[in-house]
């Protein structure tokens, strides 16, 4: 078949369209099919029977064997989210600071963004540590102090007013975490929550009234011994930024005012941190495998240790006992 020399780009551009569109065809097929994410069959009669994985209020709590890891990546992979991570590195405790940062670029939310906030009154100090792409590393000089109750004290303030000068601009989900801790698992997007707590290893076995709550009635951390769900570590807790926004200003401000009152918590951030989650519950409550104790021996409910803290010498470290 001949064409005319003002019909032939016509005809031209025609095939090259066709070829476009089977192009098209063909890279969409193959891509979905690539795409398609094959995993095991939930099922809702096999399962952990060990161990409770879910509150009375219907939160779900994380542990081995409660979760597909690549399912539940492929679900909030693509969100493209950030992770801001808060610890406080002050005074002695800067040491622990590189084990943390190097322990958690291995095991920490991997393949996500993550913006670690470094508080400290050392920022000389702060190791360099070579961190993956999409993450990054901001250093926050803080005051020190004479006793580790007030740095304690002083932690919700400190995040409080991060988050309402950078962080909410920054980062979707907040985790604090305490320095003095290494990674040694995955600990990734299955802990994502509205709102993130973590079961205290101490005490998961123990019952409401053995809880180190604070049980004097003129503390507003004040829980009775008839009351308490689980006795929460305060060296995690987590969630989206701006409902780990209210817990901080809420804690805070009790915290005020105690010390308007000349009283101090028993365990300051974490004996308010489980009043707090008294009254507002956590969307999502993680096993005591997000934050074990090196002293601690592994039982046989905990599967994998994720985050542990350091075996150390306090009166070493802490400018006072």
């Amino acid at each position: 078949m001949r064409f005319s020399s003002n019909v032939k780009p016509y005809v031209l551009l025609l095939i090259a369209g066709i070829f476009s569109l089977l192009g098209y065809v063909y890279f969409s097929f193959f891509s979905e099919r690539l795409n398609r994410l094959l995993y095991k069959q939930p099922s809702i009669l096999d399962g952990r029977t060990d161990v409770v994985s879910v509150t009375p209020w219907l939160a779900p709590i994380v542990w081995e064997g409660t979760f597909d890891p690549v399912l539940i990546d492929n679900i909030y992979k693509p969100m493209n989210l950030t992770i801001a991570t808060t610890v406080f590195a002050v005074g002695k405790y800067v040491r622990f600071l590189q084990d943390f940062l190097e322990t958690a670029e291995k095991h920490f939310m991997v393949g996500f963004n993550v913006h670690y906030y470094v508080f400290t009154d050392r920022p000389h100090d702060v190791p360099s540590v070579n961190l993956a792409q999409g993450r990054h590393l901001s250093v926050i000089q803080v005051p020190g102090s004479n006793r580790w109750q007030e740095i304690s004290a002083r932690r919700m303030e400190i995040i409080q007013t991060t988050i309402e000068r950078q962080i909410r601009r920054e980062a979707d989900y907040i985790f604090c975490l305490d320095v003095d801790s290494k990674f040694h698992a995955r600990w990734g997007s299955e802990s994502l929550g509205r709102l993130v707590a973590v079961i205290h290893p101490g005490y998961y076995e123990e019952t409401r009234d053995s809880f180190p709550y604070e049980r004097r009635p003129a503390s507003t951390a004040y829980i009775r011994m008839d009351e308490g769900d689980y006795y929460y570590g305060g060296a995690m807790f987590g969630g989206f930024v701006e409902d780990v926004y209210t817990l901080t200003k809420v804690c805070r401000k009790r915290f005020e005012e105690d010390a308007g009152n000349s009283i101090e918590a028993a365990w300051q951030e974490e004996s308010h941190l489980n009043r707090y989650l008294l009254d507002n519950k956590p969307s999502k409550v993680l096993s005591p495998e997000y934050l074990w104790q090196d002293l601690k021996a592994k039982t046989k409910e905990v599967k994998v240790i994720r985050f542990s803290g350091v075996i150390k010498n306090y009166a070493e470290v802490r400018p006072n006992v």
